[in-house]
Formats: structure tokens, sequence, C-alpha cells
């Protein structure tokens, strides 16, 4: 395989290729860690590689073909974000608290990817549990995009994001709790899909708000995206709040919907929000190639300005809840000290970042004595009409297309010190997690810079087959190949 061969693969034919013999698993993982020690030191998207017992999987892959066995993912390279356990392996969700933490047990989306013979290449770089839309608040160091290295790849899962676009292994989990995958995948002109909340188990993945949270995949096309989506979807029976449907196969589903007419909805409030015109722009001519074969109508969620609010009370409130169990007891780090309540503040204070801070003082504080039904309890009533205002928008109309960010990707330390401009930049991605929906990001073009411009495609709840049938129309439609200049060096 000649050094530049990973730019022309995509998981679905990388599959056709491996099953013809035209190439082995072996030489797609050693090409892929070939790829990660030419661009990673730069990239930083990785915090753990497990590149021998990679290869050894992949020979084990080969061996599985040659015997005639299947996998739907079988010798394809994957990375995880380290916020979701792969047994014996470290788990650190980019934080200090948990740097030297190993996991107990597999979650069941890593299961599930292994029995279809997937190859785990590696853990990626997020921000500290999850909670950022950068990956500044790494505890270790920030991931940078690789289509400009000068400005962030988005978060909380950019390392995820960013392998993906520089080609890093073919494919790759995150989790998305306000925007988390689809706002990187955005910035880093990738797919990147939320599932519907319960389409996809949350065992195994460590909890930030645990109402929001969804682990869903990252694919350089929708194709791959919808492979990867079949693999892990499912009811599981350690997580309570998984749901029992069934599931089909979204490959299939996108081919034979592709010449299905959908009625697309436009919510007035996020085209009226402000944002960058190229992003705006480029939506609208989107939308304009669409017209000539769906219809497309304007529809109203008009709860949408209290959106990020609501969410800024309902995550910090779960996190508190759920980031209680560091305290230097059970595991992870421990500071140690002359009585237990010191040993709790001195290991909190050293072991989590100071957004990770912030976040659990502001859900603290929503969930004290006094001040419960003020926020939290009113939050939720918001939630509940937002949730109202999709479901009146899906009696109207198939599917919704917004943007997925409101700017294109900004520098390094340009937000880190402005929570609430950085906080805003999930504006358009948070009405989705607080309703359960599902939201795919699909890369659309360029700006004027040559930074990736996302569009976003919200679907009724487990219409996830919907979702990416019109996102495979558009990507046709588009038809571009979306390669960080990185490559191109």
């Amino acid at each position: 395989m000649k050094s530049t061969t990973l730019t022309e693969f995509t998981i679905k034919n990388a599959l056709e290729m491996l099953e013809k013999g035209e190439i082995s698993s072996v030489e797609l993982v050693e090409e892929t860690f070939n790829q990660i020690k030419r661009f990673d030191p730069e990239v930083k998207a990785f915090l753990h590689l497990f590149e021998e017992e990679a290869l050894s999987k992949a020979k084990e892959a080969d061996e599985k073909r040659k015997k005639g066995e299947k996998g739907s993912l079988l010798g394809i390279p994957l990375s995880i974000k380290d916020n979701i356990c792969i047994k014996g392996y470290p788990t650190t969700c980019a934080s200090k608290i948990l740097e030297n933490f190993i996991a107990p047990y597999e979650a069941t989306v890593v299961e599930k990817l292994k029995a279809e013979g997937a190859v785990l290449i590696g853990k990626t770089n997020l921000d500290e549990f999850a909670m950022g839309s950068s990956t500044e608040n790494s505890a270790f160091f920030p991931t940078r995009n690789p289509w400009d290295l000068e400005r962030v790849p988005g978060g909380s899962s950019g390392g995820s994001a960013a392998a993906v676009a520089v080609r890093m292994g073919l494919g790759s989990l995150g989790s998305d709790t306000g925007g988390s995958i689809r706002q990187p995948a955005a910035f880093c002109g990738v797919v990147g899909l939320k599932p519907t909340y319960g389409l996809v188990s949350r065992y195994g993945l460590v909890a930030f708000a645990s109402s929001l949270d969804q682990i869903g995949p990252f694919g350089l096309t929708v194709e791959d995206t919808a492979i990867l989506l079949k693999a892990i979807a499912g009811k599981d029976e350690k997580d309570s709040t998984s749901a029992a449907v069934s599931i089909p196969d979204y490959l299939q589903v996108i081919h034979q919907n592709e010449k299905t007419k959908f009625t697309i909805g436009l919510p007035k409030e996020y085209l009226q929000t402000e944002m960058d015109p190229e992003i705006k722009q480029k939506i609208e001519e989107v939308v304009n190639l669409l017209r000539k074969t769906h219809e497309i109508k304007e529809v109203s969620l008009p709860h949408t300005p209290y959106a990020v609010a609501t969410y800024y009370i309902i995550a910090p409130a779960e996190a508190s809840s759920n980031l209680a169990r560091y305290d230097g007891v059970k595991y992870g780090l421990r500071v140690e000290s002359t009585n237990l309540i010191d040993m709790y503040k001195k290991t909190r204070a050293k072991g989590f970042g100071k957004e990770v801070k912030r976040r659990i003082m502001i859900g603290t504080y929503a969930l004290s004595a006094g001040y419960y039904d003020a926020f939290y309890l009113k939050a939720s009533k918001v939630r509940t009409l937002i949730l109202r205002d999709f479901l009146e928008a899906f009696k109207q109309v198939d599917l919704l297309i917004t943007p997925v960010t409101p700017t294109p990707p900004f520098k390094i330390g340009e937000k880190i010190t402005d929570p609430l401009q950085m906080y805003l930049s999930d504006i358009f991605t948070i009405p989705v997690n607080l309703a359960g929906l599902p939201g795919i990001s699909l890369p659309i073009g360029l700006n004027s810079e040559g930074l990736p411009i996302g569009l976003q495609i919200i679907g009724p709840h487990f219409r996830e087959d919907l979702l990416l049938s019109l996102a495979y129309q558009i990507e046709k439609m588009i038809d571009q190949r979306f390669i960080p200049p990185l490559l191109k060096n």
C-alpha cells in the first residue's frame, strides 16, 4: 500500500477490498499507524494507542476472513473516545482524577464493535469529562483542527473527529450531550451522528448528564456512518434507558430511499439566530438544491431561545450528582490528608479542571435547598415545551434542516476565558439533546478561509433511517470529498 492510500479509503470500500483480497487488514492497520506517527504529533487526537494489540487483532481478522467468517466491520481500524470503557485499558475522560484508572469492564458498544470484527487502535482526546466545545479543556493537551492547526477541532469529541478527518482510522465513536459529536464533525469536515436517546446503550460510557448523553459514530461518509450505527445500536439489558426497537440495515435503507421525496422543515428561530454569513449562505445553497425535488416548509420551534439556559441548568445538575463519586475513596486520584473531609477537598481540587469545577458548582447550586424549584424544576418544564415544539413540527414535516454551529472553527484560546461565548457554540445542537431526538452533521462545503461548514438534519425519535437517507441524498448532490490540506502536503 502506498502512503496516500488511506485518503482514498472509506469503511465501505475498505470492506469491499478486504473481501476481494486486494488488501489485508494487517496492511490497513499498519498504514493507519504510519498515518498516526506522521500526523498525530501535530494534531494530538490520541491519548492512548494500542499498536501491538491492533496488529494482532488485524492478523486474527485476516485469518477469520480466509475461513469465511463474517463481520460487518471485520478488520476495520476504529478509535474510541476516552470516556468509553475498554476493559483492561485506561479510561481517563481526559481528567487528572482518572489519569491512572484502568477500566474493569467493557462498554456495550465496544463489545458490539469487537463482535463485528473491528480493530480498535486507540482512545481519543476530549474535553475533560466531555465538558466543553473545543477539546481545550483536556487535562493533558488540546487537540488541533487538521484544517488549520491554530484552530480548535470542536468538542467535546474533538479527538475522534480530528482522527477521522486525518484518516487515523476509518471511523470513531464519540459521545454527544449537547452537540459533542455534531459540532466537532462540522468543524473537522466529517459526518457525525447523535442517535435518538435510548437507541445506543450507554453502559460503559462515563456519565456526564445521564438524561442527555448518547454515544454515536463519526464517519468519512454517510454510508460509513450508517454501517457504524447498525453495529452499535440495539436494546441492552445492562442499560435501563435502552429502548427495545428494531434496528434496520441502515446502509440498505439509504440506498432504497435514494429517490424518496421528503417534506423538509426550516425552523425560523434557527435561521434568525446570529450566525456567520458564509454558513448561512452555504445552507441556503443546499436548501435551494433540495427545493427541486423535495417540499420545503418554514416551521416554528418557539421555545428555542430558552434551550441553552435550560441545558446549562439540567446538564450541570446531573454532572454534580454523577461526579460526586470521584472522591478519592474508591478509585482514581487520592490526595492523602489527615481527615476525610480534607482528603475529599484536596483530591477534587487537584483532580478536576476549571470547567468541570465550574459546572459542578452551577449544578450543586441549582439543586440546593430552596433553589431546586426555581432552577432545576423550571428547566425540566421548559425542556418539555422544547420537546413539544419538535413533536408539533414533525406533524407537518419529515425532517428539519438547520446549521450545526453559528461560526466556523475558532482559534485556540479565543473563547477559553469566556465560558458564555463557548456555551453559545452549541446553540443549534442543544435542543436536539433536550428533546432526545436524532441529529446528524454533514459537511457541505468550505468557507473563504478553506474551513469546513456543516449542515444539521434533525429527525423524529428513532427515525435515523430518514435522517441518513436525506443526508445521503445531500452528500451525492454536493459530490465533494473533504480532505484536510494537511493530507495534501
